[in-house]
């Protein structure tokens, strides 16, 4: 069949449909020809070369070609790997700017861009293989745009009201009892109301997924083991919802059923985080396979060695990394960012290894091109910015350096609160800044509690209970003699390594959940809680599940049941925290009165009840601790300017082998204390708890926590904390 082609546009980029024909349009600055590869229901295909080319964007536009149609690229042009020059038209190519993308890699020697059989380790990339890849590489997919959204409104939730739950699509939806099968591991699983009502119901505020960009299943290292990517984070497409985590299908229909997930998400006030990974490709180190950038310009796509541009730079200790220094791959990636936003509705990103996008040279330049567009574009500025704020390379922890707008996973906050429960060495000092919100990091540059996102576990890396009960990692079934994941995790089992019937050491597990959790949603600034770890999710000391996909890393909803006291608990927590203004505060604390209740907005004391003098500040042994937080000392008020007042709260942490009796602070000026939360307790809350005087001593068991509180009397013009306020 001759078809007809015209000029068409250089932009957009990608595939776009209006109706009557596709335009078609790639970027690569330095091919000698593209030719666009069409796809038959038989897999057959037809090579169309585009015949106008436009500031290094080769272009055309097909009529009669539509949504469902498949496609390729292939580009031509010199194979000089030593001067950073990969072309090869055997290969087929993914287009980065690709809406859907149908079916998985095939891993084989056809995907190479030179022969694999034969040659050095050390040279065989210099060689050019004339195998098709064709049949082995996942064919994108043109899509209708049009989508009805019924109305759909960005919760847009603030910041200091926000709790977010890291989670894995398929991971969360895999075995849940009351999602049908058929949608189980799906967009349209988390979609369903059995999953969207059990986040609301936990008291979320926004899920945090791991990757959904299109990615690479089967990378090379795991082929042998047969093991496959689970957790995504190795892109092939910016703008394409994984596919496979589609019940709908791979023909496109997985942008809908994205569409739609997120609808259901925001009917019920959650947001949409993505956790996006635009620091390095799927497409490995200079000997991996040529699926997409690769072919269609590695000078322009990857960061090179300048000396040598044979070989990548490796920011990420993946193989490669995105060369953001070009325009158009700041490009890529920025057009990325807002199709997702205004495309897709979601409602905001965590960046992968962050500090990769920043490096403009070999240092991280926290006001690079990248950070400074962000800052001004009108759609991006305004969504959740956080960063991971670290990468492998040479001075890449960066941990209190982003800029304004940007909120990071607080990787300090983590080692903090391990150590402190665990009985290892951490300063009063340090343990007060983080539950404070990191003032230390982030007050000077003119950032908010909020720009630190607590959290005591991740993906990467033991969940609450492994943090329990393993000292070591135990990742044997990752096929890599256990050398692979993180060995320094600041865990302690309690005694035993991992499973045990010993109930002293099971009862001190539970208490050891309950003190984390509860530190974590008490804390200052944003927190993070990972899926699963709510009743109890184990990986069985696997802290490094990136290639497990299966029962090992899904959510076994059985756990839901057997620690319901845990569930329960987190649920009171999350509530009680929104409830609160004082436990989510937009302001930092001022160490001193503002309203003239006569105390200051906070106090630290030791347990005589005398405050925390300069040397216990420092003391690494000590680990009993109590925070008054004075709700009569709010500094934010309300969206209409009114006065916010909360109740006023004792917290006595006490993370010593020992019991230790806190005396309640003669400086506090309240009468009366009541016990509403004591971690001792199985169900962490109280429903009538102990009543204690000023002087009084309160009796706080090893390793465990209690909170007091006392109510405030409030008058007709201040603003109730029991309402939904802004505060």
């Amino acid at each position: 069949m001759d078809w007809e082609i015209w000029p068409g546009r250089a932009h957009p980029l990608g595939a776009t449909w209006d109706g009557q024909g596709t335009n078609f349009a790639l970027f690569s600055e330095n091919a000698t020809g593209v030719e666009l590869c069409l796809f038959d229901d038989r897999d057959q295909e037809t090579r169309i070369p585009l015949p106008k080319v436009t500031n290094y964007v080769w272009h055309g536009y097909l009529p009669g070609i539509g949504p469902g149609q498949r496609y390729g690229f292939r580009v031509d042009g010199p194979y000089k790997p030593e001067m950073g020059h990969k072309f090869n038209p055997h290969k087929l190519l993914i287009d980065p700017y690709a809406r859907a993308i149908a079916g998985d890699l095939r891993f084989g020697p056809e995907i190479f861009a030179y022969p694999i059989d034969h040659f050095s380790e050390s040279d065989r990339d210099l060689e050019f293989s004339d195998l098709d890849s064709a049949q082995a590489i996942p064919k994108c997919v043109v899509v209708d745009s049009q989508f009805d959204w019924q109305g759909d409104q960005y919760p847009d939730t603030p910041w200091h009201r926000t709790i977010i739950y890291e989670m894995h699509v398929k991971g969360f939806t895999q075995q849940h009892p009351d999602i049908p099968p058929e949608l189980r591991g799906t967009y349209a699983g988390l979609g369903h109301p059995a999953a969207v009502d059990y986040l609301k119901n936990l008291g979320v505020t926004a899920v945090e997924l791991l990757p959904v960009h299109h990615f690479n299943v089967v990378p090379g290292h795991l082929v042998a083991a047969g093991l496959h990517n689970y957790w995504g984070y190795d892109s092939l497409g910016f703008f394409a919802p994984h596919a496979s985590y589609s019940a709908a299908g791979h023909g496109g229909e997985q942008v809908n059923e994205f569409k739609s997930m997120v609808k259901a998400l925001h009917a019920a006030g959650i947001e949409v985080i993505l956790d996006v990974v635009y620091n390095h490709t799927g497409e490995g180190s200079h000997l991996g396979p040529m699926l997409s950038f690769r072919g269609i310009d590695n000078a322009a796509y990857y960061r090179l060695v300048e000396s040598d541009p044979r070989y990548d730079m490796d920011f990420t200790g993946c193989g490669n990394s995105l060369n953001v220094r070009h325009p158009q791959v700041l490009k890529l990636i920025m057009d990325s960012l807002r199709y997702w936003v205004l495309e897709m509705h979601v409602d905001g990103f965590r960046f992968d290894l962050a500090s990769a996008l920043a490096r403009e040279l070999y240092e991280v330049n926290r006001l690079s091109s990248f950070f400074d567009i962000i800052h001004q574009d009108p759609v991006l500025s305004t969504t959740k910015l956080i960063a991971e704020p670290w990468d492998l390379g040479e001075g890449g922890y960066q941990v209190g350096n982003f800029p304004l707008l940007w909120s990071e996973w607080n990787g300090k906050y983590r080692d903090t609160m391990r150590d402190f429960w665990r009985g290892e060495q951490c300063g009063l000092g340090e343990f007060a800044f983080r539950f404070t919100g990191s003032s230390d990091l982030y007050q000077d540059d003119g950032r908010l509690p909020h720009a630190s996102v607590n959290f005591i576990t991740a993906h990467d890396g033991f969940t609450i209970n492994d943090l329990v009960s393993y000292n070591e990692k135990h990742n044997e079934a990752n096929g890599e003699d256990n050398r692979d994941g993180e060995s320094y995790n600041r865990s302690w089992n309690c005694g035993a390594e991992g499973e045990t019937d010993d109930h002293e050491i099971l009862a001190l597990r539970a208490r050891q959940r309950r003190n984390l959790l509860a530190t974590l949603l008490l804390s200052q600034g944003v927190p993070m809680l990972l899926g699963g770890d709510e009743h109890g999710r184990t990986t069985l000391g696997n802290n490094n599940t990136y290639c497990q996909d299966n029962e090992l890393s899904w959510f076994d909803w059985r756990c839901q049941q057997q620690n319901s006291d845990l569930f329960k608990f987190t649920r009171q927590l999350m509530q009680f925290r929104q409830q609160h203004p004082v436990f989510c505060r937009r302001e930092w604390f001022l160490g001193r009165e503002i309203h003239g209740s006569g105390v200051v907005d906070i106090g630290w004391f030791s347990p005589d009840g005398t405050p925390i003098d300069g040397e216990e500040w420092q003391n690494g042994e000590l680990k009993s601790i109590g925070i008054f937080l004075n709700g009569e000392e709010l500094i934010s008020p309300d969206s209409k300017g009114n006065r916010i007042v909360d109740d006023s709260f004792l917290l006595l942490f006490n993370a010593s082998p020992e019991p230790c009796i806190f005396v309640i602070p003669p400086a506090i000026d309240r009468q009366q204390w009541q016990v509403l939360l004591d971690t001792q307790s199985p169900t962490g809350f109280v429903d009538s708890g102990r009543t204690y005087e000023k002087k009084q001593g309160v009796l706080v068991e090893a390793r465990s926590l209690i909170m007091l509180h006392c109510p405030h009397c409030f008058q007709e013009s201040e603003i109730s904390c029991d309402l939904p306020v802004s505060a």
